[in-house]
């Protein structure tokens, strides 16, 4: 089977429980693929590659039986995310080389499932940015075009699921860092409800903001994948319903129930513009959701001046997050710096204050579509962006917001909780463009379903990036 790269994971599971291929076979194809591809891409911070090896012939050599059901499937972490023994460079100068001596929870749920890592996917600085530019490595890009950003803060995962590298990827998500990947490089990508995957046992943010997922080149892995996160562990502050019975892949089977769509195109946003074509892809897409029977009705999203405040406040106090020595604050990236001294302005009050207002406007904007079952979106306003497009006037707070403007609606679901997808349904001169749907909380089965119904009307599958993008 020399084109591995091609098959799904769901389709690698099948081949290695089947014994048409090894463990080891697939691991090694991904491995080659990551090491040949992975530098142009800026797509790994570290390849695990014995590690990756000693699992698959341990699997190899034991059977599949009870090794979960993604036996054998490549995969990759975040480089926010502990790994015990393995470096998890949070993206920064600061963290270089940190080797964390234990996993955060999810990781242990990907290996249960059968997965394998083969190493740590790109990160921007502490995960802050919707671009992936660290000063730790080169930068993410996609495969689509090479000159242009992959998006952040998952964007070293898209790349290198884009490429074909994995089938699938673990992400995280706090105000857009799985969907804006998955828009500039053609992919599914899930953010979850909040409380849906554990974040301990020491991650997670106070306000409940970012949340893990997958991202996949089909709804069905995004769906697999998502079953081997969402495990209910004890003591964690959000939980959410249960998943469905026969878990979310299997909530694919079957004829899914005709829905009401709410579809907003204008920017939630003062003072945003929607490019032409983000704004088209959402109009077609709606105009698909009504050949297949579901309802669509035009909508004008606002967020309230009151709920943006609140976000921004809450990231910029998030930011100070991870710890830095005084003496090291000059070594962090620009934009870092300037959210990180924005945050330490903000007083105790003021924090409280943006937590409750959030709760507030959560209330008011899940009041406002209580009546739809989903809203309808582009997930970001602008094609990809070039690489250094965020940073070219040298400015943190020209950057900031510019990040505001290329994705004004990411935010909202994790203002909420509440789950949203991106799909690769919408295209502009070649390059990948979001479509994003946006769900009740706890009810990612019904994101699931319309997209797998919206794939299987227009498949994107084998779309490809185009000739030559991997002579590297």
């Amino acid at each position: 089977m020399s084109d591995l790269h091609e098959l799904s994971a769901l389709e690698t599971a099948a081949a290695v429980r089947h014994g048409d291929v090894t463990a080891l076979e697939v691991v090694d194809a991904a491995l080659a693929r990551a090491e040949r591809l992975g530098p142009a891409l800026g797509a790994f911070t570290v390849l695990t590659a014995e590690r990756a090896r000693a699992a698959a012939r341990a699997l190899d050599r034991d059977g599949v039986d009870g090794a979960g059901p993604l036996a054998g499937v490549p995969t990759a972490v975040k480089d926010l995310t502990a790994t015990a023994g393995v470096p998890t460079g949070r993206g920064s100068v600061i963290y270089d080389g940190w080797v964390p001596d234990r996993d955060d929870d999810v990781v242990g749920l990907l290996r249960g499932a059968g997965t394998i890592s083969i190493g740590k996917t790109a990160v921007p600085e502490f995960g802050l940015p919707c671009y992936t530019e660290p000063a730790v490595g080169p930068p993410a890009v996609t495969p689509w075009d090479r000159s242009r950003s992959a998006g952040g803060s998952s964007g070293g995962a898209a790349a290198a699921v884009a490429a074909g590298i994995l089938p699938v990827a673990h992400g995280t998500d706090g105000g857009g860092s799985i969907r804006i990947p998955a828009s500039a490089c053609g992919l599914v990508g899930l953010k979850t409800t909040r409380g849906r995957i554990p974040a301990g046992p020491a991650g997670g943010d106070p306000a409940g903001l970012s949340v893990h997922g997958p991202l996949a080149r089909t709804v069905a892995d995004a769906a697999a994948l998502l079953d081997a996160m969402a495990v209910t562990a004890p003591g964690e502050p959000f939980v959410p319903a249960a998943p469905p019975r026969g878990g979310f892949l299997g909530a694919l089977a079957g004829p899914a129930p005709r829905r009401r769509i709410a579809l907003a195109v204008d920017a939630p946003l003062d003072g945003v513009a929607v490019d032409p074509a983000c704004r088209a892809a959402a109009e077609d897409v709606a105009t698909l959701l009504a050949e297949l029977g579901h309802e669509v009705e035009p909508v004008a999203l606002r967020l309230p001046d009151e709920g943006v405040a609140a976000f921004l406040t809450l990231w910029t106090v998030l930011s100070l997050g991870d710890p830095v020595e005084p003496a090291d604050e000059p070594r962090l990236q620009p934009l870092t710096r300037y959210l990180r001294a924005r945050g330490r302005e903000v007083t105790g009050a003021a924090a409280m204050a943006a937590l409750h207002t959030v709760q507030v406007v959560t209330r008011a904007v899940v009041a406002e579509r209580a009546g739809y079952d989903a809203v309808l979106t582009p997930t970001v306003a602008l094609p990809p962006r070039p690489l250094g497009w965020f940073t070219e006037t040298g400015d943190p707070a020209d950057d900031f917001a510019r990040q505001i403007a290329f994705t004004p609606w990411t935010a909202i679901a994790n203002l909420t909780g509440e789950p949203a997808i991106s799909l690769p349904l919408g295209w502009s001169a070649g390059l990948p463009l979001g479509v994003a749907l946006r769900g009740r909380r706890g009810e990612e089965s019904v994101l699931l379903g319309l997209a797998a119904e919206l794939e299987a009307a227009r498949p994107w599958r084998d779309r490809r990036p185009p000739e030559g993008w991997n002579e590297v």
